[in-house]
């Protein structure tokens, strides 16, 4: 017997990464992307910057870390107990300690060695790439630097106004707020460089194609105001476009919940 009566309720679609609306037609559902335009150039340790500071805080509010990155780091390196784990209590507080101290040192790997690959070549672009694996990660969170222009440091904006600027205009775009909280799962970090820019902590992955499937958030960021100077990447880099190649970070790093 069919049921009498009864209609079948519409599900609602799944949340969006963003308001922002704007980008290429034809996109998966979930992709969303926000624009970021700082008004001058900056420099390449800045957008190294930016860089680490969006995977600590996509870790964050993807609930792969308990705190904000800093308070986290703050709080795991205290000194450990230094008696035998002979309390259940103690025992399971040590075992969340390895973990986050395990985490920490992960995470800080990964930042150092960004900071060497932005000292080494022009970056592109940026991928964190967030449960699954690299070819079908559940969530991808793209950063694009193309449209950067990079100057020296006495032309450039000061790094800390531009992280202002970045995470506000994060929050007008509301991109966190409505997705569900997800279990602990790994996350890559994938760079865009050249070939040739000598880094050995990275893997090269040359045929690698950024995954179109999944939740995907792209964070575009560029530079305005009165300079008449294109996009670094605009001054004969577009030339040489082949020799960039994708490189993966070879470790994984593991969330963790208290």
């Amino acid at each position: 017997m069919g049921r009498r009566g009864r209609k079948r309720r519409r599900q609602p679609p799944p949340p969006a990464l963003s308001t922002h609306t704007g980008g290429p037609a034809g996109r998966a559902p979930g992709c969303r992307s926000v624009s970021v335009v700082f008004p001058g150039p900056v420099t390449q340790q800045g957008c190294c910057h930016f860089a680490c500071e969006l995977l600590k805080h996509v870790l964050y509010q993807r609930h792969q870390l308990p705190l904000p990155y800093e308070q986290l780091a703050y709080f795991c390196r205290r000194a450990l107990p230094r008696q035998p784990p002979r309390a259940p209590w103690l025992a399971t507080h040590l075992r969340s300690s390895r973990k986050c101290q395990q985490l920490l040192m992960d995470l800080e790997g990964v930042f150092w060695h960004l900071e060497a690959i932005f000292n080494l070549t022009l970056v592109p672009r940026v991928l964190i790439l967030v449960g699954g694996n690299a070819m079908s990660p559940k969530e991808l969170y793209e950063i694009n630097l193309e449209g950067i222009s990079v100057g020296n440091a006495e032309e450039s904006l000061q790094t800390p106004s531009c992280v202002r600027k970045l995470f506000h205009s994060l929050f007008l775009a509301d991109v966190f707020s409505e997705l569900q909280a997800v279990p602990v799962m790994g996350t890559i970090v994938m760079v865009q460089g050249h070939r040739d820019c000598g880094i050995d902590w990275f893997r090269p992955k040359l045929n690698y194609k950024v995954p179109t499937r999944g939740r995907k958030l792209t964070v575009n960021l560029s530079c305005g105001g009165n300079s008449s100077t294109n996009s670094s990447f605009q001054q004969g880099v577009t030339s040489v476009w082949d020799n960039y190649i994708w490189f993966q970070a070879p470790v994984t790093v593991k969330g963790f919940h208290e």
